[in-house]
Order: structure tokens, then C-alpha cells, then sequence
């Protein structure tokens, strides 16, 4: 009689995840988000693992956790893993479906940037379908389902990405904007004191950045509203609210229809760069190119 015996089992793939994930992240939660699980079931997950393992992956402490040695060992094997895994399942879903083109986009340029090119890459490749998501935090496109994000980013030079490519379409100038009313009454930048500035809740620091560049030896008051979402602080400008910092390639075109105008022309060029990331999965898609290059003219 022949005797099979029985084979080893490799641990679930989700607890591979989910250990990847919080090392990598440095934490259940972070981990937890970036999967769309709870932070109870990235903690169980990995707590099946280290029993699978027979060791502690990580050191529990009441303010987080910390990898082990042994956890800090494997962690970029894992890592390299799950990214070549990604990568594969890219590779399939663009091929797959190559006119079906995904964008991931901040929901400002999302609203103000892309939207408007969008009948234009229409007209170009009529036979796409174009899907796009406005998110907060720049995607991983080696693993997630996106073929294309356009996102701000800091220090450009600093923060190359291997697994795609990337396009730079401008570097991010603010200055403020308003509406022809408003700037009708002000005639000195002291009258800055008298309107209200409206305030973006992700650019925070717009105002307090461009004051100290154009204006060093004054002292303003810049209170007023906070918006959540950029594009609805830069209608609220237009409708006469206030006075808002635009950012040029995001105002670009209410500057040209007149809607907006700039009252004070003291432009701020910022270390950081409107760019456009394609990923490394989507290179072979024919349309790539098209999309790329009509999105970028001018």
C-alpha cells in the first residue's frame, strides 16, 4: 500500500498580508486601513502567523507595536514579494481590459485639472472608458488597481519610484485669487486685513507660506473659513466670499474665463510638483502614451 503523507501547509495568505502590512506600516492600524480590515483582524492575523512561525513577529507595547529581530530579518523579502504579487495581478487586469483606463487623482486636481482635459482625451482614443477616483493619499500602483495617478508630490528629486514612471507636468505656484468684485477693494496689501481668507484644510499652511514670502515685514490677519475640499474653497472665491490662495495649475482656467483674478501678483513657487505616475504594469497598454501626452499639452 502506498502511503502519502501528508504535505506541509504553507500559512494563509492573509496572515502573509496582514504581517507584511503592519511591519511595513509600522503599526495594526495603519495596516488595518491600508487593507480595509480592523485593526482586530490585522492583530489576529498576525497572531496566527507567529503561532504558524512558533516565535513573536513583533513586541507588544501599550503604545504600538515593534518587529522583533526576526520580524525585521524577513520583512523585505516579504515585502519584495507582495510587490512582484502586485505587479502580476496589474500586468493581468491592464491587459485584460487595456481600454478601460483607471486614474487616481487629489480631488482638487481631479475637479480642476484633469476634469477639464478629460473631453479632450475623449476626442483623442473615443473607444476608452475612463474611470476616476479622487483619493487623499497618492495609491500604490504596483498594488493597487489604478493605471494612472496624479497627485502632488514633495521633493521630487528625493522620491523616485522604480515601479513607475513619472511625469512632471508643473511645479506648484500659489498666490492669492478672488473674484473681480473683491479685488475691486483692495488696493493695498494692508486691505488684506479687511477681507476674509478662506482656508484649505489640507494646505494649511498656504497663507502663512506666501505672507512670509511676498509680504516678511507686515503683520496680517489671515482668519476666516476653513473648507475641507479645495475646490469647494475656490468656488466659494469666485461666488465673492473671499480671497483664497490658488494654486496655478488648479486655477488656471478661472483665471482665463475671468471668474478669478489675482490682486496681488506675488507669486510663490514651492518645493513641490504636480505629476502624473503611471504604473509600471500599465507600459504596454497602446493608450498610455495618448492619454499621457494629451493630458499634458498645454
Amino acid at each position: 500500500m502506498t502511503i502519502v503523507p501528508p504535505r506541509p501547509q504553507i500559512p494563509p495568505l492573509n496572515s502573509l498580508r496582514a504581517f507584511e502590512a503592519a511591519a511595513r506600516l509600522g503599526g495594526f492600524s495603519t495596516a488595518a486601513d491600508e487593507l480595509c480590515v480592523t485593526p482586530g483582524a490585522v492583530a489576529q492575523h498576525v497572531k496566527s502567523l507567529e503561532a504558524w512561525v512558533g516565535a513573536d513577529l513583533f513586541i507588544r507595547r501599550s503604545q504600538g507595536v515593534e518587529l522583533t529581530e526576526l520580524g525585521q530579518n524577513v520583512l523585505s523579502e516579504f515585502s519584495a514579494a507582495f510587490d512582484q504579487l502586485g505587479l502580476a495581478v496589474q500586468t493581468l487586469r491592464s491587459q485584460a481590459t487595456p481600454k478601460h483606463i483607471r486614474i487616481a487623482a487629489l480631488p482638487s486636481i481631479a475637479q480642476l485639472w484633469l476634469s477639464p482635459k478629460l473631453p479632450s482625451v475623449r476626442q483623442a482614443a473615443p473607444e476608452l472608458t475612463i474611470s476616476v477616483t479622487a483619493l487623499e493619499k497618492e495609491p500604490n500602483l504596483q498594488r493597487e488597481p489604478f493605471d494612472i495617478s496624479i497627485f502632488y508630490r514633495d521633493n521630487l528629486s528625493k522620491n523616485k519610484d522604480v515601479f513607475s514612471t513619472t511625469y512632471e507636468v508643473c511645479k506648484d505656484i500659489i498666490f492669492p485669487v478672488c473674484s473681480p468684485q473683491v479685488a475691486s477693494r483692495l488696493y493695498k496689501h494692508e486691505d488684506l486685513n479687511k477681507a476674509l481668507c478662506l482656508h484649505d484644510a489640507s494646505w494649511a499652511e498656504d497663507w502663512s507660506k506666501w505672507i512670509s514670502h511676498a509680504l516678511p515685514d507686515t503683520s496680517l490677519s489671515t482668519d476666516g473659513p476653513v473648507y475641507s475640499l479645495y475646490g469647494l474653497a475656490i468656488e466659494e472665491a469666485r461666488n465673492g466670499a473671499g480671497i483664497m490662495m490658488g494654486h496655478k495649475a488648479l486655477v488656471e482656467n478661472h483665471l482665463k474665463d475671468g471668474s478669478l483674478v489675482i490682486p496681488f501678483d506675488k507669486p510663490l513657487t514651492l518645493d513641490r510638483t504636480l505629476v502624473i505616475t503611471t504604473a509600471q504594469s500599465a507600459k504596454s497598454n497602446p493608450y498610455l502614451d495618448l492619454i499621457i501626452k494629451t493630458l499634458l499639452e498645454k
